[in-house]
């Protein structure tokens, strides 16, 4: 039976590169908001790393060949995410000319039964052929009254996009 320090030679782990401030060297495969484009070495704790980015394939370790691998494509990333940012752009343009219009049950004050939320307004913005999550649409609170409403569509860190959602009620089939 192998003593327990064989075992450890026998199986090393793999320890995360340190950064020079203690947290764990990774270098970015997709953007990520709020810490860096693609391409970019960033220093994170390791628990977001070994948790995050990691697993969710955003980061990889950061070692010198890869380093190496980026500096030489990293004309060839800037020009993939120029055209990222540019279709991102035209779906942007298209919203702020884009409304949606919801139904929902209200009193005759014009206050709502329920509310309209980021889930409502994606499914409409579905129906019309846009493809956004919940967590792209930024509203103040749930909307409560009918009424205009100018809604934020968040699509990358750069790009934010104005949508006027209609809150009208729901007409009853007399």
């Amino acid at each position: 039976m192998p003593t327990r320090s064989e075992k450890h030679k026998a199986r090393p782990w793999k320890r995360l590169p340190k950064g020079k401030n203690g947290g764990i060297e990774l270098l970015l495969i997709q953007s990520v908001d709020h810490l860096g484009k693609p391409g970019d070495v960033v220093e994170v704790r390791p628990g977001y790393a070994n948790n995050y980015l990691i697993p969710q394939g955003l980061a990889t370790i950061a070692t010198s060949h890869h380093k190496r691998m980026v500096e030489k494509h990293k004309a060839k990333l800037v020009e993939i995410e120029k055209s990222r940012l540019a279709g991102l752009r035209a779906i942007a343009d298209l919203l702020n000319r884009q409304s949606v219009t919801i139904e929902a049950n209200a009193n005759d004050e014009g206050h709502l039964y329920g509310s309209v939320g980021q889930v409502e307004i994606v499914h409409a913005l579905k129906e019309q052929n846009f493809t956004v999550t919940p967590d792209q649409v930024r509203l103040q609170g749930p909307l409560k009254e009918l009424g205009l409403y100018t809604v934020k569509i968040h699509l990358h860190a750069e790009i934010e996009s104005e949508l006027k959602v209609w809150v009208v009620p729901t007409v009853s089939g007399e």
